[in-house]
């Protein structure tokens, strides 16, 4: 038996705002998940995110406390092109979301941006360069 990956999860302390971020990045969630206290969604390939509130993962771990510092864990979510990552990028700022890296093309041959979820995690945006 070997182990495989299959869900990736995340520990949120608001959940509505969360999963509002997330649906903009094209995860599917449904609609009447914004107060349940802990929400899938299955990605084409079938690995699966989580979320999770924080009184959800309290309620079994009573040791757990939120992190500070930097990221530790990130998501990446590929674009069609550098122009797509730029679009996303402005539309999530706009949006009232933190920008924490603003689209630039970086040295290994991508378009590259970093916004900020709302629990303050890096979510990378990117394309192969032109």
């Amino acid at each position: 038996m070997t182990p495989r990956l299959d869900a990736i999860g995340l520990v949120v302390s608001d959940m509505a705002a969360s999963l509002a971020f997330y649906r903009r990045l094209g995860l599917t969630v449904p609609a009447d998940a914004d107060s349940a206290p802990h929400v899938e969604a299955t990605l084409p390939g079938g690995l699966r995110v989580l979320w999770d509130t924080e009184e959800t993962v309290r309620s079994f771990d009573h040791c757990w406390t939120r992190p500070s510092g930097g990221d530790r864990i990130g998501l990446c979510f590929r674009c069609d092109s550098p122009a797509e990552v730029d679009a996303v990028y402005d539309e999530l700022v706009s949006a009232g979301h933190r920008g924490h890296l603003e689209p630039w093309d970086a040295v290994w041959g991508q378009r590259y941006a970093v916004v900020l979820d709302p629990d303050g995690m890096g979510v990378s945006l990117f394309a192969d360069a032109a």
